[in-house]
């Protein structure tokens, strides 16, 4: 199955009780399955992991087809190329302490 097949997928089930629930609703339970995936990366086996990989990633689709967001097509678009930033496949970026001493922003894997 593709990203966007996914997407699809989970649109075609959940849609409707999302999009009544709304952005900040989905959100919030975008949000309860990522700390549910922090605990099993801690504590959890095979079975508890692929679990909730599957539960964030589908309320991703949930929320990107309620913003409109083609997932698949808007991960191609930042990745194709490899890294965003130095454009390689893998990364060729030098790791360093983020300026301002805090944790990396999003999206910024360098």
């Amino acid at each position: 199955m593709t990203i966007g097949e996914f997407q699809r997928l989970i649109r075609d089930i959940y849609f409707d009780k999302d999009s009544r629930r709304g952005i900040d609703g989905t959100f919030r339970w975008f949000s309860e399955e990522t700390g549910e995936l922090a605990r099993a990366l801690r504590k959890g086996g095979r079975a508890e992991l692929e679990e909730e990989f599957a539960d964030v990633l589908a309320w991703l689709a949930s929320l990107a087809e309620q913003k409109g967001v083609n997932l698949e097509a808007a991960a191609a678009r930042k990745y194709a190329a490899g890294c965003p930033k130095c454009h390689r496949t893998p990364c060729a970026c030098v790791e360093g302490k983020p300026e301002g001493g805090g944790r990396p922003e999003p999206g910024n894997r360098s």
